[in-house]
């Protein structure tokens, strides 16, 4: 098994489903520290992010929020299923539903940068 380290990496989108706000001009620093990994992120339709999340083995159980440019508070959760791409490179596909709203659901896909 892989012991992933999240500290200090930039990710960005690869793919989104239609509801979801984020885009490929959204960027994401993470930053870690043993099991607890946490992300700022801005960029895009996205004012200002934040992520929580708990590394569990190729696992992150994420809670996050953010601002749109359009003034909408957001908040979500995710599980983010995490495996290695090309030049071992992590990869993030996150399967996430909105907290509120119309509680959407949606598949997003992140890259290592």
């Amino acid at each position: 098994m892989t012991e992933f380290n999240f500290n200090n990496k930039i990710f960005s989108l690869t793919e989104n489903s239609e509801n979801g706000k984020v885009s490929s001009e959204t960027i994401f620093k993470y930053k870690q520290e043993g099991h607890l990994v946490t992300a700022n992120y801005y960029g895009g339709t996205i004012k200002y992010g934040k992520i929580i999340a708990s590394l569990e083995e190729n696992k992150l159980n994420m809670l996050y929020q953010c601002i749109t440019t359009e003034n909408e508070l957001k908040a979500g959760k995710a599980i983010a299923n995490i495996s290695l791409a090309k030049h071992n490179k992590i990869k993030l596909t996150l399967h996430w539903e909105w907290l509120n709203g119309k509680k959407e659901t949606g598949v997003s896909e992140y890259i290592e940068q």
